[in-house]
């Protein structure tokens, strides 16, 4: 069977140039679903003013020299992101009340206490942070053991 080297047939063009369009209106609307929806970040609870006394005693108190949310901050003390979902609101509030051995008692009073563990409840419901568990192989890449 010969290859077909003359000019293309009336039907050929017609099929391309469908496809074409085809392809284009496609590319046009799933960029513009992207663009205006698949990119939202779910509605989440509004702050109240609880939560924002709560953040301002955080940072006040410079709690991120010690501790992170979702891997960023200090190194000292353990990443807060989901704290309250993985221990509890009451374990995040002895450690605020008594402190530890590298954590000081910063000497919050019961309503500065409610608001850090608001603040620390809100911060949870934001979303999830797992700390990936990285293995070093002989030859010096690393190597994500968690995914």
């Amino acid at each position: 069977m010969e290859a077909q080297t003359g000019p293309a047939k009336k039907g050929d063009d017609i099929n391309n140039r469908f496809i074409f369009w085809s392809l284009t209106a496609v590319f046009f609307a799933y960029s513009g679903y992207v663009w205006t929806l698949g990119t939202a970040a779910p509605q989440s609870a509004m702050a109240t003013d609880q939560v924002k006394h709560g953040q301002q005693i955080y940072q006040q108190s410079n709690c991120t020299a010690c501790h992170q949310f979702y891997g960023l901050g200090g190194y000292m003390g353990p990443d807060l992101t989901n704290v309250v979902s993985s221990k509890g609101a009451a374990y995040a509030r002895a450690f605020l009340i008594n402190g530890t051995e590298r954590m000081p008692d910063f000497g919050f009073n019961d309503e500065e206490m409610d608001d850090l563990v608001a603040f620390l409840e809100f911060v949870d419901t934001m979303g999830t942070y797992q700390a990936p568990s990285y293995q070093l192989s002989w030859y010096g890449t690393v190597i994500a053991l968690d995914e």
